[in-house]
Formats: structure tokens, C-alpha cells, sequence
């Protein structure tokens, strides 16, 4: 097994079919956020029940996410890491088609819900058989090629949406779902994954890393070293029409561009941080400079915007999703945490607990901007400095784990 592991290609049917497969799971996740106004429009909805509704209907795609993170991931530890991969495409392909037929925003909220289930899988199952097959001198850079490529599923939604009426768009999302799910059976299962099968320890026991300090306390600081990555876009790029609107920018902000140049820069980030991280040899130092590059950006994007323009909005987003690029390294980094018998399981739940964190943050946001004297903006400022100071602390009491053999049980 060790040897092949050592010749593993970075461009293994696995390595490519897990690209491909975050490749669709990006489109139909971010999909929501490019015609969340086209779509809820058309539906009926005055500009600030868009607004509103748009941040309901997003916060059940992310509940769902949180719920279905737990499920896979759980199933990942048992069953195996393919056995997630089938099961998370179907019912996220089946619920993007279901989409395309939503006339009330009630149903959008459940089918969304229910699509953010499946979602869930895709990532960390992929993940942890890419960082499972490569050795750890290739790993990082392995889970990089994953994200990068999967991450311009979001510029390719752009796109389709330019063309294509809103509701279409989630029959392509739900079709290129279901023609993965066919890609998806030349991926073999993981050789540690085998091997731990047939040894009597527990798999995918959640409770495992509750109630045990040290295992939770890692859990907890892989969570929110990836939470700056979904504070980019989940507010500051999503929204980012509304906080044109407080900073007096003339122009309509097309929310969908925005997310397209957020994930054009993620898609570099996400590359880079790869290849900085083989250099440094770290990841935590690495995570260090993009965390940098993001905190910034963010003073940018507060500051040199007041009657601005769509063209500097946009080049701000694709900045913001460069020095946010961290979400493989970081998704890389959970997977390192921990034993094979407990790694699908955090490597599958703790992205997903990151997206859960963007219906809190809505939470803080939303009540940070009621304060009198407060407003849109600066109710931005605070939320951001709030959850960027605590996401800091978290990489800074974090572990190293780029030389980590990843080849033992949690006990």
C-alpha cells in the first residue's frame, strides 16, 4: 500500500473524477447566490423581501449542508468514501431539478434544504480519498488541483445564467449531477480505508470527537480556520449589491459577476496556497499570508469604495476570493487532523459546519446593523473584525500537520 501510495499520480482517475466531481458540486452550491435576484423576482418579490428572503432561503441551504456534513461523513467512516459520493450526487442532482420547478418561496426554502443535504458529501469524501491515495509530500498540492479546478463551477454558473433562464440552470446543474454520478464508478475505494475495515476499532463515531477534549478542540479550531472563506462569500460578495447600494455606487452590482470574480480568484488562491504551502514546507505559515492578503482586502473593500464603481466592487471580490483561496488546504488540514477510522467524518462534517457558520453570522450581521447609529456598513466592519479576530486564534493554537503520516486510528 505504501508504494501506491508513493507513485500516485497528482493526475489519478481519482484525483481528476474528484475535480470533476467539486467542479459540479461548486456550480449547484453557489448557483442559489448568482440568480438569487432574477429568480426571486420573477417570483414576485419587492427588492427587500429579496433581500430577506434571499438570506432565509441560503441560511436552509446551509442548515442543510450542517445536517448532511454529519450524515456523509458518518457514512463516509462505515460504508467507505465512495459510498458517500454515490448517495450525496443523486439527491443533490434530483433536488437542483426539483428546483427549477419552486413557485413559492416556502418551497424554495425546503428543496434548497434538502439539495444542501447532498451538497454536503462531496467534498470531504473527495478530499479524504485524494489525501488517503497521495503520500504527504504530494497531498497538499493534490487537494489544491481539486479545489482550484472544482471552484470554477462557480464562473462556469455565471455563465450559464448570462444564457440561460434562471430556472434552466438548475436542470444543467441537476443533469451535470447525474452524469458525474456515472464517472463516479471507475473511483476505487481507499487502500487505508480497506485496511482499517478489518481491524476492530470504532468508524464515523461522531461522539468521538464531542466528547473527547483534545479530538474536539482540534474539530473545533479546523472549523473556523475555514470560516473567513464563507464570510467573503456568504456576506461581503453575495451581498455585495446591497453594500453598493450603503456606499453610494451609482451603478447595479450584478451579484452573480461578483460571485464569478470571488471564484476566479478562489480558484487561483486555492492553486497557490497549494504550491506555497510545498515551499514552506508549513501550512500553517501559509494560511498566515493568505489570511494577510484577505484581512487587507477587507479594509479595501470598506474604505476606498464610498461612490465607487461596479468595476472596483468586482476587482475587490476577485481579491477577496484570492486571498480567501485557503478552502483546500483548510478542508486538507481537517483531514490531517485526524485518524482513518474518524477522518471522512471530519473531513466531511467540518466544511459544512463552516457553511452552517453563515446563518450565524447573518445573525450577528443583521443585529450588529439594526444597533442605532450603526447601519449596513459598519455593521459589516464589526462582523467581519469579530469573526476574523476569532478564525486568527484559531490558526494560531492550530497544529502542524504537514508531515503527519496519516496512515493510524483514533482509539
Amino acid at each position: 500500500m505504501q508504494t501506491n501510495r508513493k507513485n500516485a499520480s497528482l493526475l489519478s482517475v481519482t484525483v481528476i473524477v474528484a475535480a470533476l466531481g467539486y467542479f459540479v458540486d461548486i456550480y449547484d452550491l453557489l448557483l442559489f447566490g448568482i440568480i438569487r435576484i432574477p429568480s426571486l423576482k420573477d417570483m414576485g418579490l419587492t427588492a427587500s423581501q429579496i433581500t430577506t428572503d434571499g438570506e432565509s432561503i441560503l441560511s436552509w441551504q446551509m442548515f442543510g449542508l450542517m445536517l448532511g456534513g454529519i450524515v456523509w461523513g458518518i457514512v463516509g467512516d462505515k460504508k467507505g468514501r465512495s459510498s458517500v459520493l454515490f448517495g450525496s450526487i443523486l439527491l443533490y442532482s434530483l433536488g437542483n431539478i426539483a428546483n427549477g420547478f419552486v413557485q413559492t418561496v416556502e418551497q424554495y426554502k425546503w428543496i434548497r434544504f434538502f439539495a444542501g443535504i447532498g451538497l454536503a458529501g462531496e467534498l470531504g469524501a473527495g478530499i479524504t480519498l485524494v489525501a488517503e491515495l497521495l503520500p504527504k509530500e504530494k497531498r497538499g498540492i493534490g487537494t489544491s488541483i481539486v479545489a482550484g479546478f472544482g471552484i470554477t463551477g462557480a464562473v462556469v454558473a455565471f455563465f450559464v445564467k448570462e444564457n440561460f433562464h434562471w430556472r434552466t440552470c438548475y436542470f444543467i446543474g441537476g443533469g451535470l449531477g447525474l452524469v458525474l454520478l456515472l464517472l463516479r464508478v471507475s473511483v476505487l475505494e481507499s487502500g487505508m480505508f480497506k485496511n482499517m475495515k478489518e481491524k476492530a476499532v470504532s468508524r464515523g463515531n461522531i461522539f468521538m470527537l464531542i466528547f473527547n477534549r483534545s479530538r474536539l478542540t482540534r474539530y473545533i479550531q479546523s472549523i473556523l480556520i475555514g470560516v473567513p472563506t464563507w464570510l467573503v462569500i456568504g456576506i461581503l460578495v453575495t451581498f455585495s449589491n446591497e453594500f453598493g447600494k450603503a456606499f453610494g455606487i451609482v451603478e447595479e452590482i450584478d451579484p452573480g459577476k461578483a460571485i464569478m470574480f470571488a471564484y476566479a480568484g478562489l480558484a487561483v488562491g486555492d492553486v497557490s496556497i497549494g504550491f506555497v504551502s510545498q515551499w514552506m514546507k508549513s501550512r500553517k505559515r501559509a494560511l498566515y499570508v493568505f489570511y494577510a492578503i484577505t484581512a487587507v482586502f477587507m479594509v479595501l473593500y470598506f474604505t476606498v469604495q464610498w461612490n465607487g464603481s461596479a468595476a472596483l466592487m468586482y476587482a475587490l471580490c476577485a481579491a477577496l476570493g484570492f486571498g480567501s483561496g485557503f478552502w483546500a488546504i483548510f478542508v486538507t488540514i481537517g483531514a490531517e487532523q485526524f485518524g482513518t477510522n474518524l477522518r471522512a467524518t471530519a473531513a466531511t462534517t467540518i466544511p459544512n459546519m463552516v457553511r452552517g457558520t453563515v446563518p450565524l453570522m447573518f445573525m450577528l450581521f443583521q443585529f450588529l446593523r439594526s444597533l442605532p447609529g450603526v447601519g449596513y456598513v459598519n455593521g459589516g466592519i464589526y462582523t467581519c473584525i469579530i469573526v476574523f479576530m476569532l478564525c486568527t486564534i484559531a490558526v494560531i493554537t492550530s497544529k502542524e500537520t504537514f508531515h503527519k503520516d496519516l496512515n493510524y486510528e483514533e482509539v
